[in-house]
C-alpha cells in the first residue's frame, strides 16, 4: 500500500498509472503543479505492468518499442536514462499449413512457398504501397479487408492478412478499418534496418524499471504518485469537478485526468452526464487480452514473433521473448507469451487457470511434438478486460473529445489514439499532451 494521500488539496488529481497517467503527471509536476496519480493496481505501468521472474520483473503482456517510436525516447532522453534502451534485431516467422516459415527478410518473403510467386511479389509490393499512404483519411471509409485485397490480391488476403485479422478480431475482424492496418505496416516497416530485417527496443529493467523511474521523477518534483488507490467517484458540485472518492475518502481536486479504458471512465461519469454522452462513450467496443506467460527450460525455437495463421490454433501469436531479452535476464528461464484477443465474455477467456493451460499444451504440442510438460518450470495467466479498441471505419467520429460534459474533467486514453494504435509510446504522448492542453488552459485564465 502506498503512503498516505496527502491532505493537501492537489490542483490536479490523474485517475490512472499507466504511461499516459505518469506522463501527464510528470509533464505537470515540472511546471509546478501540484499532481496527485492514482491507481488501481498494486503496482504503476497498467498494461505494461510486470511480475517477477527469478529476480527480475517481466511485462504480464509482452512489451518492446519500434525505432521510430519518438515520444518514448523523448521521454527517457528528459528523464537522463538513455543508456537503459537497448535495440536489437529480431526474427519474425509465420506458422501456416504445419509448417514454420521465416519472414525477417525480403529474401524470406521471396522463399515463402504458401505463396505463389506472383503473389509473393504482390504482398511485397503491397507494404511499398501501404507506407506510400500519405493521407489517412481517404481509407477511412474501407475495412481492413476489403483494402488488403485491393492491394494484394485474393491469394495473399486468404493465406497472409485474413487468418491474422481473424485471429486478433474474431467476429470483429470485418469490422476493423484499413486505417488500423495501414499504421501497422507503415510502423513495422520504419522499424527495419538496411537489410530489411525488423530492429526493436527495450528497456532494461523492463517497462516496470521505467514507470518506477518515471514515478520517482513525478515525487522529486512535488508530486505524488499512490498505487492500491481506487478511485470510485468523482465529487461535483454546480457542474465543475471538486474532487474524487476513493472509498470513503474525498480529496479534493481542481482537475481530474481520467486515463483509464472508456467503460471505466463512462461508470465514474455516468452520475453525473447525460445519457447521450455517455451513449457515445459507449459505442467504442474493446477486446479483452488473455495472456499465458511460460517460463521453460529450454527454447522453443529461435523465432521471436511467430504470427500464427492457423484457424484451428487458439492463440495469434507465439512470441519468445528471450529470443529479443536473453535468457540470463531470468536466471536462465526462456520466456514464451501466449496471447488471444477475444471478447471478456468468451468461455476461454474465462476459463480457470489450471484448466486453460492444460488446454494450452495440447495445441502447442501441436506445433511442437517435442515439446513436453516437464519442460515447463511456471506458468502464469494475466487477463486485461479491456486491451484492444476496436477500430472501426470512420473511428475519428468516435473518439471522445478531451474534454467532458464537467467542467474540470478530461480523458486521456488509448481509445483516443488515432490513425496509431494503442501502445506505451503512444500512451505517453497523449498524456504529455494533454498535459499541455491543461497547462495552456491554465495560463489563458490567468
Amino acid at each position: 500500500m502506498s503512503p498516505a494521500i496527502s491532505s493537501s488539496a492537489a490542483e490536479v488529481v490523474i485517475v490512472g498509472g499507466g504511461f499516459c497517467g505518469l506522463a501527464a503527471a510528470y509533464e505537470l509536476a515540472r511546471q509546478g503543479v501540484a499532481v496527485t496519480v492514482l491507481e488501481a493496481d498494486e503496482q504503476v505501468g497498467g498494461l505494461a505492468g510486470s511480475f517477477m521472474v527469478r529476480g527480475a520483473p517481466l511485462e504480464k503482456f509482452y512489451h518492446h518499442w519500434f525505432t521510430n517510436d519518438r515520444a518514448v525516447v523523448e521521454l527517457i532522453r528528459d528523464l537522463g536514462l538513455d543508456d537503459r534502451v537497448m535495440v536489437r534485431p529480431t526474427r519474425t516467422g509465420v506458422y501456416y499449413g504445419n509448417r514454420f516459415f521465416k519472414l525477417s527478410s525480403p529474401l524470406d518473403l521471396l522463399r515463402f512457398k504458401p505463396l505463389s510467386l506472383g503473389a509473393r511479389l504482390r504482398l511485397g509490393w503491397l507494404a511499398v504501397r501501404a507506407r506510400g499512404v500519405r493521407d489517412w483519411r481517404a481509407l477511412e471509409g474501407m475495412t481492413a479487408a476489403a483494402w488488403l485485397r485491393d492491394l494484394g490480391g485474393e491469394e495473399v488476403y486468404r493465406v497472409v492478412w485474413e487468418p491474422l485479422l481473424r485471429g486478433k478480431f474474431g467476429d470483429a475482424a470485418a469490422d476493423v478499418s484499413a486505417v488500423w492496418m495501414w499504421n501497422k505496416l507503415k510502423l513495422r516497416g520504419g522499424s527495419r534496418g538496411k537489410g530489411g530485417a525488423e530492429h526493436l527496443a527495450y528497456y532494461r529493467g523492463g517497462f516496470a524499471a521505467l514507470a518506477e523511474a518515471l514515478s520517482e521523477a513525478i515525487r522529486a518534483l512535488g508530486g505524488q504518485v499512490h498505487t492500491a488507490r481506487a478511485v470510485t467517484g468523482l465529487a461535483v458540485s454546480d457542474g465543475r469537478v471538486t474532487g474524487v472518492w476513493v472509498g470513503d475518502l474525498l480529496i479534493p481536486a481542481k482537475a481530474v485526468i481520467l486515463t483509464t479504458a472508456l467503460p471505466i471512465i463512462t461508470d465514474l461519469l455516468a452520475p453525473h452526464a447525460s445519457a447521450g454522452y455517455l451513449a457515445e462513450l459507449r459505442r467504442v467496443r474493446y477486446l479483452a487480452n488473455l495472456c499465458i506467460v511460460l517460463e521453460l527450460d529450454r527454447s522453443l525455437s529461435s523465432t521471436y514473433w511467430l504470427n500464427v495463421n492457423d484457424p484451428g490454433f487458439p492463440f495469434v501469436a507465439v512470441i519468445e521473448h528471450t529470443n529479443f531479452e536473453p535468457p540470463a535476464t531470468y536466471g536462465g528461464r526462456h520466456i514464451v507469451y501466449l496471447s488471444k484477443y477475444l471478447p471478456a465474455s468468451d468461455e476461454l477467456y474465462r476459463m480457470p487457470d489450471a484448466e486453460l493451460i492444460d488446454f494450452t499444451l495440447v495445441h502447442l504440442r501441436r506445433m511442437f511434438p517435442a515439446f513436453a510438460r516437464d519442460w515447463i518450470q511456471a506458468a502464469h495467466v494475466w487477463r486485461a478486460a479491456y486491451s484492444q479498441p476496436i477500430v472501426e471505419r470512420h473511428y475519428s467520429r468516435m473518439i471522445p473529445a478531451r474534454s467532458t460534459p464537467i467542467a474540470g474533467v478530461s480523458i486521456a486514453t488509448m481509445a483516443q489514439i488515432y490513425p496509431e494504435d494503442r501502445g506505451t509510446n503512444y500512451a505517453i504522448r497523449e498524456g504529455r499532451q494533454i498535459a499541455r492542453h491543461l497547462l495552456a488552459e491554465r495560463a489563458s485564465t490567468r
